[in-house]
């Protein structure tokens, strides 16, 4: 894997895949346009546990209508402000999935599959919710 970064102003880069794909990562504090990268950290997060907890619901042949996670960080106040805590949440709508499907699929995706977790220092803790359409 290959990330190529690309200046653009002094806070203000585009990273580049090999492949093509791009992100704007944008670290100044007014008028921002773009996500920073501690910010992007948390989307990566959200986007790879998302993935394998609706992968494992649907697995376990229930009905995903909609999934979403918020996700927040608490930092350090000394640098490097690395994240120390983040808590998910997960918001699952389905018919027929419950709240100890949901957080047992969410537990062992975090555990077992999250790449981006396992590549994370900081404490994540998470809570699941139900939404029957």
């Amino acid at each position: 894997m290959k990330i190529t970064t690309k200046y653009r102003s002094d806070y203000e880069y585009i990273s580049n895949t090999e492949e093509g794909q791009s992100v704007r990562i944008d670290m100044k504090q007014q008028d921002k346009t773009d996500m920073s990268p501690m910010q992007l950290l948390l989307s990566a997060l959200s986007g790879c546990i998302a993935v394998e907890v609706a992968l494992m619901i649907q697995k376990r042949r229930k009905k995903l209508v909609d999934l979403n996670v918020e996700a927040e960080g608490m930092r350090k106040k000394d640098n490097p402000k690395a994240f120390t805590k983040i808590h998910l949440i997960f918001n699952l709508t389905s018919p027929d999935a419950s709240v100890e499907e949901l957080t047992k699929a969410t537990k062992l995706g975090l555990e077992n599959y999250c790449s981006v977790r396992s590549s994370l220092n900081a404490e994540v803790t998470f809570e699941c919710h139900i939404t029957k359409p």
